[in-house]
């Protein structure tokens, strides 16, 4: 074409010669500037602009279309018999109502965590001797498992002879000198175990024994007078001997102490298993306590969820045969939590157990879980049937004292449930002699 041929013919000939060649003489600037106005002319005849290639513009009336479509809208929102699907013009109608879809709701799901019945029920925590107790153990740097556990009842047993008076003694006085009962830990407040029920602080290494320790809980209970205390302790797998020794002196400072003032005071000690060592549960169960006391907490088949791996049903079973063995003179106790999804003959099971190792008491009392990490309560227990398994426990297994109750623990009220026994135990031994 044209645009080819004036192409071609520019090219041959400059093709091999140089500008000046071209062009003549070395062009100046003027001429160059020259030169290249004439060649865009040349090129600009040669090649027309196509009228297809020139941008065309289209103007479009807005303000024109906007009020037509106004418009439309207008006749269509006028028209009454339209629907609001004929006005969006989204597609087919929607379907009817009996057309629809029906969704099913799920299940509702069963509450994990059950509420709590009317009968658990604990006094708050408001008299005298409760606020002296406390004050010491402040004062003392002491631990309670009334405290660190949650316990319910720590009104109550602190408080002591609650509601009960003697001849001559109002109510106040009653219950500011009745028979209150602490249970203090010893051996600090942590444990290396961990149990799912348990609400005391666990640890692989607890802070060191309190070598004053004996002393510190000599005087607190020769200050608060009690009649009757219950030491406990945590589990200290970290310990060589796992602190039965320490156990051991504790309880001898007790009863030195209150011996000295005069005083008469029951001693019952809630051990833990000392891994089954038979030395070092003799070592406790002869230091001169009352009571042996090692609490197998639940039955055998919900045993290793319940309690720490190393706590086994057997282990338990095993030392408090040995504690009677080792001091035949000392009554053996221990307890189990109901509610935990046991069955009625494994309870009945559990207590024969207990029997065939010559123990003298059992305690029964709901569980309650301390916190929402911990075992969930399975079912709560009427105090009706609290009342059969004691009478099931006394009369039917020869236990010579069964405590049982929705808020009885281990400790609960522990020396006033004694002192009531040892009641009986004359009362029945009168009878027997007179019926001699």
């Amino acid at each position: 074409d044209a645009d080819g041929k004036i192409e071609k013919t520019e090219n041959e000939q400059s093709e091999g010669r140089s500008p000046s060649q071209v062009f003549g003489t070395a062009p100046t600037s003027m001429q160059s500037l020259s030169l290249t106005r004439q060649t865009i002319g040349r090129l600009a005849a040669a090649r027309p602009l196509s009228t297809a290639a020139q941008p065309s513009v289209q103007v479009t009336n807005h303000s024109a279309s906007s009020a037509s479509r106004l418009d439309e809208l207008r006749t269509r929102l006028a028209d009454e018999g339209a629907s609001l699907h004929e006005f969006a013009g989204a597609g087919p109608p929607p379907p009817s109502p009996a057309e629809r879809p029906q969704r099913r709701k799920a299940p509702p799901r069963p509450a994990k965590i059950l509420p709590k019945p009317r009968w658990l029920k604990a006094a708050p925590a408001t008299s005298p001797k409760y606020r002296e107790l406390r004050s010491t153990v402040r004062s003392l740097g002491l631990a309670t498992v009334c405290e660190e556990a949650r316990c319910p009842n720590i009104g109550d047993c602190w408080g002591g002879g609650h509601g009960q008076t003697s001849d001559g003694a109002t109510a106040e006085e009653a219950e500011h000198f009745g028979t209150a009962t602490a249970t203090i830990m010893i051996m600090g407040d942590t444990c290396t175990r961990g149990c799912s029920f348990c609400a005391v602080k666990t640890s692989r290494k607890p802070p060191p024994l309190d070598a004053d320790e004996p002393d510190k809980v000599a005087r607190a209970v020769s200050e608060w007078g009690l009649d009757y205390v219950v030491l406990t302790s945590v589990d200290r797998d970290d310990l060589e001997d796992q602190g039965s020794e320490h156990f051991r002196r504790v309880v001898q400072e007790l009863k030195r102490v209150t011996t000295d003032r005069g005083n008469t005071l029951i001693v019952e000690a809630l051990t833990p298993d000392f891994q089954g060592d038979r030395e070092l549960i003799a070592n406790v169960a002869t230091s001169g306590l009352d009571v042996f006391a090692h609490n197998v907490e639940t039955v055998e088949r919900l045993t290793p969820r319940v309690r720490d791996r190393r706590a086994g049903y057997r282990q338990t079973m095993d030392v408090l045969e040995h504690a009677k063995a080792a001091n035949p003179g000392v009554l053996t106790k221990t307890s189990i939590m109901l509610g935990l999804g046991e069955t009625d003959d494994e309870v009945r099971t559990t207590m024969e157990d207990l029997r065939a190792r010559d123990v003298d008491v059992v305690t029964f009392g709901q569980y309650l879980q301390p916190t929402r990490r911990h075992l969930h309560v399975k079912e709560y227990v009427t105090p009706e049937k609290f009342e059969e398994w004691r009478v099931v426990a006394e009369e039917e297994m020869g236990f010579r004292y069964c405590a049982s109750g929705p808020l009885v623990r281990s400790s609960y009220k522990a020396g006033e449930f004694f002192m009531r026994n040892m009641v009986r135990e004359r009362e029945r031994s009168a009878r027997e002699g007179v019926a001699a």
